[in-house]
């Protein structure tokens, strides 16, 4: 599993300019199964993604497809983690590294 975090890297009105084209990009993501959970920092200076199912260089091509990266107005930092415990929501991305 992945925390994609997104810091902004231009004023909020420039990222606001690109949100309806970073919106559709999520839904595309949550579609395919991809996106798990999503939001904005507080305070509103970047987001957060989970992500699920992908390689971490599926995940970086996911990133850099973003129209927020595209336009320049943010920077990924990108976090493997191993989710061995989650709530039953999220019981199908539940990872066993020892089996």
């Amino acid at each position: 599993m992945f925390v994609m975090e997104l810091t902004y890297t231009a004023p909020v009105e420039a990222v606001e300019d690109e949100l309806d084209a970073h919106i559709a990009w999520l839904d595309g993501y949550y579609a395919s199964g991809v996106f798990l959970a999503s939001g904005r920092k507080v305070p509103r200076e970047g987001g957060i993604i989970l992500a699920a199912g992908v390689s971490r260089a599926e995940v970086e091509r996911i990133a850099a497809e973003d129209p927020f990266t595209v336009a320049g107005v943010c920077e990924y930092r990108i976090t493997e983690f191993i989710a061995t415990k989650t709530s039953s929501d999220l019981a199908t991305v539940r990872e066993n590294p020892g089996a």
